[in-house]
C-alpha cells in the first residue's frame, strides 16, 4: 500500500518503537523508508538569558550528533544511501516540507500521552498531522 514512508524520530528511547511500527507498515522493506530528525535552533529552544560562550558552536555540535546518530540508525537498519535526513528548524513544518519534497505516501511519528506537561511533546505530531499531504500514523509511545 505504501511505497515511500517518512519516519520522523526524536532520537529518544522511543525511536525503536516508532521505527518498528514503520517497518511493519513497510512490510519489512527498508527501501521504502526515509528517516528524519529535526534539530531545533538553540536560540529557539532556550532563552537568550542563558550565558553561553558560543551558541553557534553548540548548534553545530547538536546537528553533528543528530547526523551521526541518524547515519548509525540507517546503517543498523540497512536503509539505502540518502535515506536519512537531518534538518535544522521547527520540527512540524520541516517534516511536512520534506514529506512533500520526497513525495511520500505516509509519515510515521511518535506521540506521547495527552496529560500534564507531556502534552507539549505531542504537539509536534499534532502539528505534522494538520497540513500533511499524505497519511500520518502516530505511534503511541507512552506517558513516561
Amino acid at each position: 500500500m505504501y511505497q515511500k514512508i517518512l519516519v520522523a524520530i526524536d532520537l529518544s528511547k522511543d525511536t525503536d518503537k516508532v521505527l518498528e511500527a514503520a517497518l511493519a507498515l513497510a512490510k519489512g522493506d527498508t527501501s521504502k523508508l526515509h528517516l528524519v530528525h529535526v534539530v531545533e535552533p538553540i536560540s529557539a529552544a532556550y532563552s537568550m538569558d542563558i550565558y553561553v560562550a558560543n551558541v553557534s558552536e553548540l548548534q553545530t555540535e547538536a546537528t553533528k550528533f543528530a547526523e551521526e546518530r541518524l547515519a548509525a540508525l540507517g546503517h543498523e537498519r540497512k536503509l539505502p544511501a540518502g535515506a536519512t535526513h537531518s534538518l535544522l528548524g521547527s520540527p512540524a513544518p520541516e517534516i511536512r516540507a520534506l514529506a512533500k519534497e520526497l513525495a511520500v505516501d505516509a509519515i510515521v511519528i511518535g506521540s506521547h500521552g495527552h496529560s500534564g506537561w507531556k502534552i507539549l511533546l505531542g504537539s509536534t505530531a499534532n502539528s505534522v498531522l494538520h497540513g500533511a499531504h499524505c497519511d500520518v500514523l502516530t505511534v503511541y509511545v507512552g506517558d513516561e
